[in-house]
């Protein structure tokens, strides 16, 4: 649920990965939900040889709104999507209506790392090599004969110039990046950067869910990180796996979301590359003796169900963005608002 956000070098890869909230690789991750005026064909073709239009207008915009009420107060809950396609123009007629009308708006939840200038600038030197295997060793030396056997296709198509010697975590950030370029979509979508030019444009009131983790030995725990032997190989045998299968879901998934068909997103399960990734660092001795990172996922939770009950107890209407990964995990925030009493309504 942590969005990346970790000191420079480490960004691509370790720590932040441990800081997603709605991973960036697949989010439905920044996932997310009105008929569209673009063609479901036409958002479906792998690299759109002109900006696609999606216009969503009606009572459905492309996804409809998840609506969480307590009496006459509500939260309207918008869920993003990614990957989509990357020159692909959004605008919702509903969000527009509801920003319009609501009191406050409630920005997803956000995570960063603070290091300080001083000892951001001591860390420096200790980054290089920060991504490399230890001991000057390759891919072929620290991955399983037959994911390595899988990985040399990738490589011939989507990181010809890569020389093996990056940890696995980093290759498959890279590779996965590289893939979504090739099939025209991409995690960067800017639906949320709309969403929010709308509030601002309303002035509406923001609230923040941002959990600062400060870090007093920046310097210790990428010496810990470097010389640590990671077990990231199933990081990247997921997202080989998820190459190798689910390039075209991930189209159909973008369709369903274009088209506000929240049914035909649940009907496809999204690959969970993103856990085996988080988990590479999660378990790594820098995090994992770390009490500060330890405890920042039910830290970051706690602060935005906060944040949503204020709302619903104060606000008329209150309008949120939140990954669609997110809303539909059945331990997720949605569902914690559920648990706690709340009725929540899924659209139509």
């Amino acid at each position: 649920m942590l969005k990346r956000a970790i000191f420079p070098a480490l960004c691509l890869s370790s720590l932040c990965q441990f800081f997603l909230a709605a991973p960036s690789w697949g989010q439905a991750a920044e996932p997310a939900p009105a008929p569209a005026a673009a063609s479901a064909e036409a958002l479906a073709d792998a690299a759109p040889a002109a900006p696609e239009q999606i216009l969503v207008v009606g009572q459905k915009p492309g996804p409809g709104m998840w609506k969480v009420t307590k009496g006459e107060h509500v939260l309207w809950i918008f869920g993003t999507y990614s990957p989509l396609p990357v020159k692909m123009q959004w605008r919702s007629h509903e969000v527009e209506a509801v920003i319009a009308r609501s009191q406050e708006y409630l920005a997803p939840p956000f995570g960063k790392v603070e290091v300080g200038y001083l000892k951001g600038a001591l860390m420096l030197p200790s980054l290089i090599g920060v991504n490399k295997i230890p001991d000057g060793g390759t891919l072929r030396d620290v991955l399983p004969a037959d994911v390595y056997a899988r990985w040399l296709p990738m490589k011939a198509r989507y990181l010809p110039e890569n020389d093996e010697r990056e940890r696995p975590i980093f290759v498959s950030n890279a590779l996965f990046t590289a893939a979504m370029k090739e099939a025209g979509l991409t995690t960067s979508t800017d639906v949320r950067k709309q969403v929010e030019k709308l509030v601002d444009d309303r002035k509406l009131k923001v609230t923040k869910s941002t959990l600062v983790l400060p870090v007093d030995n920046p310097r210790q725990i990428v010496k810990d990180f470097k010389k640590s032997q990671l077990d990231d190989a199933a990081c990247l045998a997921s997202t080989i796996a998820r190459l190798e299968t689910d390039i075209d879901a991930m189209r159909l998934r973008a369709n369903a979301w274009a088209r506000g068909d929240i049914e035909g997103i649940r009907k496809l399960d999204f690959a969970d590359n993103e856990k085996s990734c988080r988990d590479v660092i999660r378990n790594s001795a820098a995090v994992r003796d770390n009490p500060t990172f330890q405890s920042a996922e039910p830290r970051l939770q706690a602060m935005w169900l906060a944040a949503a009950e204020n709302a619903l107890e104060k606000n008329v209407s209150t309008f949120a963005v939140l990954s669609m990964r997110e809303i539909l995990d059945p331990k997720g925030l949605v569902a914690m608002l559920a648990a706690k009493g709340y009725k929540v309504e899924q659209p139509e």
